[in-house]
């Protein structure tokens, strides 16, 4: 069966908004958030060949050396399914989504 990676996107100015709640409206996202992105991985749980994690600061290497980089990547995990549209529609309802500040999940095929 195809294997997809699906990244979770976030723009900087949504976590920036996010961190500048108070730490009680942060914490009440983050459980319901938490509660319910458990509950998407047990449904999901066939579908879900490695969970991942979550990303912190990027570092890029280059030609030129090492620096520092930006991008909206905040973390990964890889499913299978039976095509692209199919493992899109697992993250319709996915808490990153719905409950966090999340802009996205770009599910992209392993073609290797």
């Amino acid at each position: 069966m195809p294997r997809f990676l699906a990244v979770y996107t976030m723009k900087s100015e949504d976590v920036a908004s996010f961190r500048s709640m108070p730490k009680a409206d942060q914490d009440a996202v983050d459980a319901v958030g938490v509660k319910q992105w458990a509950a998407w991985e047990e449904k999901n749980a066939a579908s879900i060949l490695d969970r991942g994690g979550m990303v912190g600061k990027t570092t890029r290497v280059t030609r030129d050396g090492v620096s520092e980089a930006v991008n909206p990547f905040c973390g990964y995990l890889v499913v299978e399914a039976e095509s692209a549209d199919a493992a899109a529609q697992l993250f319709l309802d996915h808490p990153h989504i719905t409950v966090f500040p999340g802009d996205g999940v770009d599910i992209m095929p392993f073609v290797t």
